[in-house]
């Protein structure tokens, strides 16, 4: 069952058919059946429809159990068939349209998802594993756990990305964690046991966990848009907001997004019990102190911040596209990693701990000419560290970053 302590079981009995019928989710979310032809056209109608519509791509939910065939009547040889179809479909009618799935899985089924080498079935996956290991560095000061997700990542397609997120709608799950490890989390994020929920996650937005302290978000986000991958932002990230304990299960972090301080935070005019989520009402996170009107004015607000943070990685697309490798740093509470694409470089360094950290780096053999140039750093950094003879300088602060480039000279 996915969710212990609310479900009952993943059979439920319709007295209306007088059949039973299974849910891996909740009973009112009936498992469809993809070897059914009926069902698989049913399902390209909806992603023709919006694809008419101008989306992008789709966020594929829960891509093993989509496929699997518990309860189907006649079992398939290869159920990762059907995502093939659906991939095959989506290419036909957008080529430009993507599929992001959510497949939590052990990292040796990952590949699986994107078609092996193939790269015929998903185009991204949710890096879940290093989502998990982002909190519990960040929980230690110890960039270690990271470094270990990267190398543990399987090989994917030159077509496929992994997709970095900080959140997402659900609950933070740190499934892939010992029980230890979860444990350390829990005790640092979750003190609250009501903060948690399904025995493996916990139902709270960064902002909240972190106790609103900016030098953290700053770093979990510059490492979500540095690592190698591709960034994913969920709603509301993007001006720190917060979530509502008071609402049950998941809905804790799906409240209304805050554009204004006015009544309904510009999400709804309707009256507050009317809405089915409102917008968090009092305390730091509220939407009168925190919205996007209100952050578009101030400077270094993060909504500010974010949009040069997005600006500047759209211009460092070698973050994306590189090779990357990890550099020696000294110190288990660095992390810093290189990324090498075409003629550029770039280079990101993160202080995962809450102590001072100073350290030399030797920073990869350059292209010919060009010069290094700071990329992103605090705001409150006066003076970058300077880079002289191909060696970095480091003097870091409490949860200190930066990003250095390259490129050659044409």
């Amino acid at each position: 069952m996915i969710f212990p302590g609310v479900q009952e079981s993943i059979w439920s009995f319709d007295p209306r058919v007088e059949r039973w019928y299974m849910h891996r989710f909740y009973w009112h979310q009936p498992d469809l059946n993809i070897n059914n032809p009926a069902v698989r056209d049913e399902i390209h109608k909806v992603i023709g429809f919006w694809l008419e519509l101008g989306l992008s791509g789709f966020r594929v939910d829960a891509v093993p159990f989509l496929i699997e065939q518990t309860g189907a009547d006649e079992a398939v040889a290869d159920p990762h068939d059907y995502l093939r179809d659906l991939r095959a479909f989506l290419s036909r009618r957008g080529g430009d349209a993507m599929l992001l799935a959510e497949a939590n899985e052990p990292v040796d089924k990952l590949s699986l998802f994107f078609g092996d080498q193939a790269g015929d079935q998903m185009h991204m996956l949710f890096d879940f594993i290093g989502n998990q290991a982002l909190y519990l560095a960040l929980v230690r000061g110890d960039a270690r756990p990271i470094a270990r997700a990267l190398r543990n990542r399987p090989s994917k397609p030159a077509s496929g990305q992994w997709a970095n997120f900080v959140r997402n709608h659900d609950e933070l799950s740190l499934d892939k964690l010992t029980d230890a490890e979860r444990q350390e989390v829990f005790a640092a994020l979750a003190p609250d046991p009501a903060m948690r929920i399904f025995e493996r996650g916990i139902r709270r937005r960064a902002p909240t966990m972190l106790e609103g302290d900016r030098r953290r978000l700053e770093l979990l986000y510059s490492l979500c848009f540095s690592l190698p991958g591709t960034p994913v932002l969920f709603y509301g990230e993007e001006i720190g907001l917060g979530d509502d304990q008071s609402l049950e299960g998941r809905q804790a972090v799906r409240t209304a997004m805050q554009w204004t301080g006015r009544p309904g935070a510009g999400f709804s005019t309707a009256p507050r019990p009317a809405i089915p989520r409102p917008p968090i009402e009092g305390g730091p996170f509220g939407y009168r102190r925190l919205n996007v009107e209100a952050q578009r004015e101030q400077p270094n607000s993060m909504l500010n911040w974010m949009e040069r943070l997005i600006r500047r990685r759209r211009e460092w697309p070698e973050m994306g596209w590189g090779d990357w490798r990890l550099l020696r740093t000294g110190d288990d509470a660095l992390l810093a990693h290189a990324t090498e694409w075409m003629d550029g470089q770039v280079v990101a360094v993160h202080n995962l701990s809450g102590r001072p950290v100073s350290a030399t780096i030797a920073m990869p053999r350059p292209p010919d000419g060009g010069q290094w140039q700071h990329l992103v750093g605090p705001a409150s950094r006066r003076r970058p560290p300077a880079i002289a003879d191909g060696t970095l300088e480091l003097m870091l602060e409490p949860y200190e970053y930066h990003w250095f480039g390259r490129r050659e000279l044409t």
